[in-house]
């Protein structure tokens, strides 16, 4: 099922059978048929290309920010967790602050401070997840810093980023991989909330949220230009987490799924 998403991402402008922001007015409201499986809007344009062609925003955006957090957040994490001391206090409560806000209030607030954009949407979600990756980067480096192999080199005098990158960071992956996946789901929840809220990415786009948002008013005469983003969210979510459930059973068999 996730697959399906990814070549709807890929090769979405060619699959897709009509053009996404052609309109054509004659076609207004459409209810679904043959010659548009999911209907047509307000505007006459036909609801799956629109869906199908939304797939890219989503999952690319979904998936930078979750790669970007975890870029940023591991090597937090290791080093904080590594270090200890003083050093883990500041990095660790510095990251708490951004913990203690709700995600959707402080996206809210740093989207409409730099303003809305796919740019500026990466950014918050960079920010709100990678603490959390960070705190479970560094409660896995807290096990493995005092594992033989790892004083190991320790003695041998090998330099700190040797360390972490080539020691320490090898046994977080399997963890590390199942939060990521859990990321990703929850960023796809984001960039469709932000999108019906107006503050993601801005039209002509055909994001998921901002098709919902622009449907909303249609909805008791053409449910269908709802619903069917709507479900597209609902069916990428549960494909990702059940990818997540794969990926806790086969890394991590010890905890079982979900």
């Amino acid at each position: 099922m996730f697959l399906c998403f990814i070549v709807l991402a890929v090769f979405g402008p060619w699959i897709a059978p009509y053009s996404y922001t052609e309109q054509v007015p004659s076609l207004r409201l459409l209810a679904p048929s043959l010659a548009h499986p999911f209907g047509t809007d307000p505007f006459g344009r036909d609801v799956l290309s629109r869906v199908i062609v939304g797939t890219r925003t989503v999952v690319l955006l979904s998936g930078l920010g979750t790669l970007f957090a975890v870029v940023i957040g591991s090597p937090l994490g290791m080093l904080s967790g590594y270090t200890g001391g003083l050093v883990d206090e500041v990095i660790m409560r510095t990251l708490d602050v951004f913990l203690s806000i709700p995600s959707l209030l402080l996206a809210i607030v740093l989207l409409s401070t730099l303003g809305p954009s796919s740019r500026n949407l990466l950014i918050v979600l960079t920010v709100l997840y990678a603490p959390m990756i960070a705190r479970v980067v560094r409660s896995m480096t807290l096990d493995l810093k005092n594992k033989e192999f790892v004083e190991a080199a320790r003695v041998r005098g090998d330099k700190t980023s040797y360390i972490l990158f080539r020691e320490v960071f090898p046994g977080a992956i399997a963890p590390l991989l199942v939060e990521a996946s859990m990321r990703f789901s929850y960023a796809i929840f984001l960039v469709a909330s932000l999108g019906f809220l107006g503050l993601g990415v801005q039209p002509p786009s055909p994001d998921w949220g901002l098709l919902i948002s622009e449907a909303r008013d249609f909805f008791t005469l053409a449910p269908w230009t709802l619903l069917f983003p709507a479900a597209a969210i609902g069916l990428l979510v549960v494909s990702v987490n059940l990818m997540t459930d794969g990926f806790r059973q086969m890394l991590q068999p010890e905890r079982g799924g979900l």
